[in-house]
């Protein structure tokens, strides 16, 4: 008990340590992106914190199994160089056992990435998915900086020249949006006014922009005909308050729902999701024969071989997964064949680690 609490604990440690550092820097990359499109007025910065709260498991998804494999080949390593692991060894530990004892938080980081892969990750990717489909298709005034022309999606175009001091009121507003007739075709409506305020209808949950004291002027590309209506007070309906219909990108279904669908798009994201966790074990086979080093190579020499491994596996998983979703591989076949090669793979190290004295 105390030397499995003892390697699990430098495990863990380790794997801390490089998730922390992986998730700083993807994190970070993403944080800019989203941080570039708040500065154009794309997104409010309020939403920021969501957006990045809702990716957070898909980050984890991605970098827990590289971080515990990692933390196998660093942690183990500077314990072979220490003598430690041949002290283990000389008292009874024999690899299998070792092996054993590793698999204990491997089971625990598998569970954890199952539950990112299999719930969280859809989950926040649908939230995430609905947050910026919402922003893109309403007129939000916290979106807005005056004397500038912004794109809120949906072909619409607001300009205000001034807010009040509490951005409950515009005043000089501009909006230019396409508008769809009842014979099909497109037309360029333009409004323009002196004032604008937003509501909520009570009975409806539709949210309204109500201008004042302006006009609306309809016009067809490449034609001198158009209409203009002069208005004292006009409402511009922004958004529904209703349940949205599901999205049809399997990214974004729940595991259930994919189940249910029983497509080609459908089984390669669900065993996607099942591979995530499923890489635990398999790379604690591979970590361990490759952790083993000699004091003269240092605790890095397999670093980079077993990275590539790593790069391989997870591009060979992505290749699968595409194929399945184009019917070019059985979803019967799947991703399945892969997980047995690297599986096998692993178990010959550790007979091959075991023959050369690792017993």
């Amino acid at each position: 008990m105390i030397v499995f609490r003892y390697l699990t604990r430098e495990i863990l440690l380790t794997m801390s340590a490089v998730a922390g550092i992986l998730l700083l820097v993807i994190m970070g990359s993403r944080f800019i992106r989203y941080f570039t499109d708040a500065a154009q007025g794309e997104l409010p910065l309020g939403a920021l914190g969501s957006l990045m709260l809702f990716h957070m498991p898909s980050f984890l998804e991605l970098v827990l199994p590289l971080s515990f494999f990692l933390a196998i080949l660093l942690a183990y390593g500077q314990l072979y160089l220490n003598s430690e692991i041949t002290v283990l060894v000389a008292c009874g530990m024999s690899p299998n056992r070792l092996l054993r004892v590793t698999l204990l938080p491997a089971a625990m980081i598998a569970v954890l990435v199952g539950a990112c892969s299999l719930w969280a990750t859809p989950y926040g990717a649908a939230k995430n998915e609905r947050l910026i489909d919402e922003q893109e298709s309403q007129l939000d005034f916290s979106l807005l900086s005056p004397g500038r022309f912004q794109d809120f999606g949906s072909g619409r175009t607001a300009y205000t020249q001034s807010l009040n001091d509490d951005r409950s009121r515009m005043q000089g507003v501009f909006i230019s949006e396409q508008e769809t007739q009842a014979d099909g075709t497109e037309t360029q409506v333009l409004t323009r006014a002196e004032g604008g305020y937003q509501t909520v209808d009570p009975d409806t949950g539709s949210r309204y922009l109500v201008l004042s004291n302006g006009s609306r002027y309809s016009v067809d590309p490449g034609s001198a005909a158009g209409q203009r209506l002069a208005f004292g007070s006009y409402a511009v309906r922004l958004s529904v308050d209703e349940k949205q219909e599901q999205d049809d990108d399997r990214e974004l279904m729940s595991t259930p729902a994919l189940i249910a669908d029983g497509g080609d798009e459908a089984m390669a994201q669900l065993q996607w999701r099942l591979s995530m966790p499923l890489m635990i074990p398999i790379l604690t086979l591979l970590a361990l024969p490759l952790s083993r080093v000699n004091p003269r190579q240092g605790r890095f020499a397999k670093l980079m071989p077993a990275i590539f491994l790593h790069v391989s596996y997870l591009s060979l998983l992505l290749a699968a997964q595409d194929a399945i979703a184009r019917g070019s591989l059985p979803a019967s076949i799947g991703m399945w064949p892969i997980h047995a090669v690297y599986a096998l793979f692993g178990l010959v190290l550790i007979r091959r680690d075991q023959k050369r004295g690792g017993r």
